[in-house]
């Protein structure tokens, strides 16, 4: 008789922590951006604006990394131009693409979401330990890592 993994709660199942577990930085990252000030951000557009160096990404860039359709990027992008946290200019290199960077506005709630995720990471540490913390890097780096190298090895 096998046992589901899912009814053992001292073995919980990795991608059921993963989720919520990112939830969690939100929930902390829209307090600290509503407590600043930034009443007006969109959901993931903290998320976006960690995208964007300070000399800039482009568009397709940004996009891809959030992992939506490219109609969903887009519309939040746009939401994040109108609310003055983006601008959207042509790329020096190649007049046809777009490259978005940061507004004051913009560096100013970025600076936010950084600080706020450096605190959660701070507490986590005090929680349970460097060790710990580096490990769960480790872990979350070679998942990353899983599905590009799995592709580049089967070819």
């Amino acid at each position: 008789m096998t046992t589901d993994p899912r009814l053992a709660p001292d073995d919980l199942f990795l991608p059921a922590l993963l989720r919520p577990g990112r939830g969690v930085y939100g929930l902390f990252i829209r307090d600290a951006l509503a407590e600043a000030g930034f009443t007006d951000m969109p959901g993931n557009g903290g998320y976006v604006l960690g995208l964007v160096d300070p000399d800039g990404a482009p568009l397709s860039d940004v996009i891809a990394d959030l992992g939506v359709s490219k109609q969903t990027a887009k519309e939040l992008v746009d939401t994040l131009v109108v609310r003055g946290y983006l601008q959207r200019t042509a790329d020096p290199q190649d007049g046809r693409r777009v490259v978005l960077t940061l507004t004051e506005r913009g560096r100013a709630a970025s600076a936010t979401v950084f600080a706020t995720a450096q605190k959660v990471n701070a507490r986590l540490l005090a929680i349970v330990g460097a060790e710990r913390m580096a490990h769960t890097q480790e872990t979350l780096e070679a998942l990353l890592g899983l599905y590009s190298s799995s592709h580049v090895s089967d070819e």
